[in-house]
């Protein structure tokens, strides 16, 4: 008469349905968790009875003893990236992406597959219709509302030029140097402070190139980004500020205006 370790038969009950099998793992291996995947045998930790052969027993700790052997980890395969897509957006801060696929999902508890897609920040310099980006990357540099008198408002045939716009930004922060100066030219630098609403003016010619916009004035930005302005004159009086809102007129206080440069 056969033993009862060389063939058992199992009446798993579970719920309405009933299953019979023979101990140990061999051809048994199921994925993920399985409460009809089980025979009776010796289990991994040397207690005979009810044993497991699915992904899950290893964290339940009542796999049967031959799980490694019969039912061996079997890693994820992906295949290599695919190259990068192109910005998601032209003409402004963007994000690109490159993804890779599955090509064998990962068996008796092996580790989960990697991450199947990657995001880098891009900028793209032309337009979707192959046009000349304009060139707005870089910080914006301010100075004096002051500044702004000596501006001309017609162009050479005498014709009224775009009076511009505003754009408000809350101060996050400057450096040091800021509030240091006390030079003529430099002096309107000692105003800047952190948490206070500014208006910066963008007017013919900062606004180039009859883009509509300034360099660095984060039109685009959305209201959490940390956008990086420079005071002219002073290299080292610079910071960061978040876009509030664009409005047709300033109307903060003298000492809080600018324009950008």
């Amino acid at each position: 008469m056969a033993s009862f370790v060389d063939y058992v038969l199992l009446l798993v009950a579970a719920g309405s349905y009933h299953v019979e099998v023979e101990g140990g793992c061999a051809g048994k291996c199921c994925r993920g968790s399985d409460i009809t995947c089980a025979t009776a045998d010796w289990r991994m930790d040397r207690v005979y009875g009810t044993c497991y052969c699915d992904d899950g027993c290893l964290r339940t700790k009542d796999c049967c003893y031959d799980y490694p052997a019969e039912c061996p980890a079997q890693s994820c395969v992906v295949t290599e990236w695919s190259h990068w897509s192109g910005c998601a957006q032209s003409c402004q801060r963007s994000m690109r992406v490159r993804q890779r696929h599955i090509e064998r999902e990962p068996r008796n508890s092996a580790e989960p597959c990697p991450s199947l897609e990657e995001q880098a920040g891009c900028m793209d310099y032309q337009s979707n219709h192959g046009e000349v980006c304009t060139q707005n990357t870089g910080p914006a540099f301010i100075t004096t509302r002051e500044f702004g008198k000596g501006r001309t408002k017609h162009d050479i045939y005498g014709a009224p030029l775009y009076p511009g716009f505003c754009m408000e930004y809350q101060m996050e922060s400057l450096t040091s140097q800021c509030t240091v100066e006390n030079r003529p030219h430099t002096h309107w630098m000692q105003y800047l402070r952190e948490g206070y609403t500014v208006c910066v003016a963008c007017q013919h010619p900062a606004m180039r190139n009859h883009s509509g916009s300034c360099q660095g004035d984060g039109q685009e930005s959305n209201s959490e980004e940390l956008l990086h302005w420079q005071a002219v004159g002073n290299s080292r009086c610079r910071g960061t500020w978040k876009k509030v809102q664009r409005t047709a007129y300033c109307s903060c206080p003298q000492v809080h205006s600018f324009i950008f440069i």
